[in-house]
């Protein structure tokens, strides 16, 4: 961990571990397009600004875990780093991307301030630590498969590199067949670990493999869960957004319409300004 890299993601590391009042997590599920990007990315920091809540940038240059091996992955890694940097220089907000191997980690932190280790990878050992030896903030989602409390063992990985930025996100947990249930106890838990926690408001409401050789998702419940996180004291969300949802091409079934996100987020703040 160099640091150079340290200090300077030390500003938005304060922003994001004050505690006191929400932080927006919030993209399209993967780079379509450049085009795309942009138009969510000056959006949601417009709509963020006039709400007075930290907004950082988020999309995936790889799906590397697709249901089906024909579904859109992304344009890869070279060309989404170059959108996302342009997010990152051109419309001036912090930029967050899935990392899915540890050789990808420095090449990444050239370009983001945030990298996200996969719900399914995060207890790959050497990916976890990576990305925090890389000295960026790191987003460690916790497995479908895992106790809310396990995920101590996932930060402990991290922080042995010397870098206790982390974020620790709440995903839902496999509840049978095709389906997911999101606890709201695990929020609480999961904050007693002392990390800053995020609610994933978009893959809590997937139906992993739900529609044969894709996953399915129940978004109208998504305002409903992102509700009851806020209730329960989260600091962050991670909402997924896309213009046209029904047109995404990954996790379109989950994603909150852009033009309905403004709204829930003066009510999200509205509840949180009453605790």
């Amino acid at each position: 961990m160099t640091s150079g890299v340290s200090d300077s993601i030390l500003p938005l590391w304060r922003t994001l571990n004050r505690r006191k009042g929400l932080f927006l997590i919030s993209g399209p599920c993967v780079i379509e397009s450049e085009d795309v990007c942009l138009e969510i990315a000056r959006t949601l920091k417009a709509v963020c600004r006039r709400l007075g809540m930290p907004y950082v940038f988020k999309a995936s240059f790889d799906k590397a875990n697709r249901s089906s091996g024909t579904s859109f992955r992304g344009p890869g890694m070279a060309e989404g780093l170059e959108v996302l940097r342009r997010i990152h220089t051109e419309v001036g907000v912090p930029v967050l991307t899935d990392v899915h191997t540890p050789g990808q980690a420095v090449a990444v932190a050239g370009v983001c301030d945030i990298l996200q280790i996969p719900a399914f990878l995060c207890r790959q050992t050497d990916l976890v630590q990576a990305a925090a030896a890389t000295g960026r903030i790191v987003n460690l989602k916790k497995g479908q498969f895992l106790a809310p409390e396990d995920m101590r063992h996932v930060a402990a990985k991290a922080v042995e590199t010397g870098n206790r930025r982390l974020l620790l996100t709440e995903r839902g947990t496999t509840f049978g067949y095709h389906n997911l249930v999101a606890d709201m106890r695990s929020l609480p838990i999961l904050a007693g670990l002392g990390f800053p926690t995020v609610f994933d408001v978009t893959h809590s409401v997937q139906l992993p493999g739900g529609r044969g050789d894709s996953s399915g998702g129940q978004r109208e419940f998504g305002p409903v869960l992102a509700r009851c996180a806020v209730a329960a004291g989260v600091d962050g969300l991670f909402i997924e957004t896309h213009p046209e949802p029904d047109r995404a091409l990954s996790d379109g079934p989950n994603m909150i319409p852009l033009d309905e996100l403004p709204a829930l987020l003066r009510q999200l703040q509205r509840i949180r300004r009453a605790l």
